[in-house]
């Protein structure tokens, strides 16, 4: 059976297989009951049958009761996370349900098995479900980048026509979405993503990902890209391009990124591999006008650069 045939729901042993970043997930259930799908963002994202780097499982359960140990992080919101003996704990409520949390995501220490219990009284039977709905996934890939594997930063992405990869970064309403779509019908472009990019390294290489978890312009893309270029965005009357010192550029793209703030180990992983990265990566402060022209400036930079 083709791939595209198993997209929209599965139920079984036979697992999905969900590459985020060159980082490949196996999820699958025991219960023949607990049908599993994905939504169109992550059905780009599957892969055919992988060597998974982490493997979760799904079932049904009550999670009326059960401990929960010590509380590491509140998100303030739907999750709240905890530890007990090596096992981390994600425990998700919502206030339309009550205080009995909907979905408990468990996993070891380095984040690489766990498991998925859905408190089964919330569900319709034979309703097609995502076990790791949107944050458990960026979650997880989250914790797994941050052992010693990269980070994800607040972001748009793109591949430019030289195939190389433009990183445009900022907090909401920076215009990260107005650039991903000025680039968009260009030929030539892949926008990897509109919001949300993966920054990994190998063989000394700086590479972008695509995510899933994509801004109000719904671009998604699984390619990834060489970084030759990071830019901090701001709305200007006319487009211009300042160099970033490397000691203020790991810090602010520090301040974009999505890290695990209750693992000390992994905030010093992640400030000393933006250090490394940005040592061969161009920085710049970029003013644009939100239209054609500032793709024109950028890639006019860009060869002028390429050719002095």
């Amino acid at each position: 059976m083709a791939l595209s045939d198993l997209l929209l729901e599965q139920s079984g042993p036979d697992p999905f297989f969900l590459r985020i970043a060159d980082i490949t997930i196996a999820l699958l259930s025991d219960d023949s009951d607990l049908k599993i799908s994905v939504d169109s963002n992550i059905k780009r994202f599957l892969v055919e049958q992988a060597d998974p780097d982490v493997r979760i499982q799904a079932k049904w359960g009550d999670l009326s009761k059960g401990k929960v140990g010590e509380k590491l992080f509140d998100s303030g919101g739907p999750w709240q996370l905890y530890r007990q003996n090596q096992t981390y704990l994600f425990r998700f409520t919502s206030p339309a349900l009550g205080s009995i949390p909907y979905k408990v995501g468990s996993f070891n220490r380095d984040f690489t098995s766990g498991e998925v219990c859905l408190h089964r009284p919330y569900f319709t039977m034979g309703q097609p479900l995502y076990p790791l709905e949107y944050p458990l996934d960026e979650l997880l890939v989250v914790n797994l980048l941050a052992k010693e594997r990269g980070i994800e930063v607040h972001a748009c992405g793109i591949t430019d026509p030289s195939g190389n990869g433009r990183l445009f970064i900022g907090q909401s309403g920076a215009g990260k979405t107005t650039m991903a779509r000025l680039w968009q019908n260009i030929p030539g472009v892949i926008v990897l993503s509109d919001d949300r990019i993966i920054l990994r390294q190998n063989d000394g290489v700086v590479w972008i990902y695509g995510t899933p978890w994509h801004g109000e312009a719904a671009l998604a893309c699984p390619a990834r890209a060489p970084l030759k270029g990071a830019y901090f965005l701001g709305h200007d009357e006319k487009n211009e391009q300042v160099p970033v010192g490397k000691t203020d550029a790991v810090s602010r793209l520090f301040a974009c990124s999505f890290l695990p703030f209750y693992n000390p180990g992994a905030i010093d992983f992640s400030l000393g591999f933006l250090e490394e990265i940005l040592k061969t990566v161009p920085c710049y402060e970029l003013g644009f006008t939100p239209d054609e022209r500032a793709v024109e400036f950028i890639l006019k930079e860009r060869h002028r650069k390429c050719v002095t």
